[in-house]
């Protein structure tokens, strides 16, 4: 029997009827889901040093690794996890046994590498890995969401369980339509009006802006949507440099400018409920979709099926 047809089984074996549990109160618990259209634009490394960013200003942080069949996170932060979401699918283990303890006390939710089962779950697979996600005892601030690249609908739904959406986009012109094509699947199929837009490996914050303009050019254009400007992160090689020694740019080089960037980043994102009633006329800042939480767009998903 293959893995497919084991994970099929379990699930079903499981599932049951009844409702999505709704979890422990979070409190102001923030559900980050980190994405892009397109690999190779620094999504993973992005994620991984907010993450970091984020639990040297005293925050609780938790990184769900949903890049699924093509796990990283972990490389990065130079772990090596023993069980895996695999594990859970499996009914190996329960969701609080994988959680492991990274950098600056940063909590991970490690996924599995090479396993294309993972990547290609169905409905019931996808739901029931979520009614195990909502099982987490951890206190956390933030839970960011690390998604795989491209459109698949593992990459669809962990993007509309979030609150928030940041796309990473780079200058490149691939980067750019399919990060536009992303929004424009999740605007059609979830109704999802607001994203935010971090520039990734830009020359200058300049260039940065005018790949938010570009972008957001076409939103106003074709798409009901929100696009607003997060900010940007530079080209840098201690990016390269850091990623060969499996630590983060932030830890291991606080102030190059990416690293210096990104603590930027994690410090505007603290600031604000990424709202659009919170920013002044014409400043472009992020939007959330903060009136629902995390729990209840799961629960809304087993609801509307």
């Amino acid at each position: 029997m293959d893995q497919a047809s084991t994970l099929r089984q379990i699930v079903n074996a499981r599932k049951a009827a009844e409702p999505l549990p709704p979890g422990p109160d979070r409190g102001q618990m923030r559900v980050i889901a980190i994405t892009s259209g397109k690999g190779g634009v620094g999504k993973t490394n992005i994620v991984v040093n907010l993450c970091i960013a984020l639990t040297k200003l005293g925050r609780r942080v938790l990184l769900l690794d949903g890049d699924m069949g093509l796990a990283n996170v972990d490389v990065l932060l130079g772990l090596t996890p023993k069980y895996t979401l695999e594990h859970v699918l499996k009914g190996q283990k329960g969701i609080n046994d994988i959680v492991l303890e990274g950098p600056h006390g940063i909590r991970l939710l490690p996924s599995s590498s090479g396993m294309s089962e993972l990547s290609e779950m169905n409905f019931e697979q996808q739901m029931f890995l979520f009614r195990e996600l909502s099982q987490l005892d951890e206190q956390i601030d933030y839970l960011f969401i690390d998604t795989g690249a491209g459109v698949s609908s593992n990459v669809l739904r962990f993007n509309a369980s979030a609150n928030e959406i940041l796309v990473i986009a780079n200058s490149e012109p691939t980067s750019i339509t399919d990060a536009y094509a992303l929004m424009k699947l999740l605007s059609i199929k979830y109704h999802i009006r607001d994203f935010g837009l971090v520039a990734n490996s830009v020359q200058s914050d300049r260039e940065g802006l005018a790949v938010y303009n570009r972008l957001n050019a076409v939103c106003r254009q074709f798409l009901q949507v929100n696009l607003s400007y997060v900010g940007s992160v530079p080209f840098d090689q201690s990016v390269r440099k850091a990623v060969r020694r499996q630590r983060p740019v932030i830890d291991l080089y606080p102030f190059s400018p990416a690293g210096k960037s990104i603590t930027n980043l994690a410090a505007s994102l603290d600031a604000s409920l990424l709202t659009q009633a919170d920013s002044p006329a014409g400043e472009p800042v992020p939007s959330g979709r903060t009136r629902q939480s995390f729990w209840d767009r799961l629960l809304h998903w087993k609801k509307a099926q």
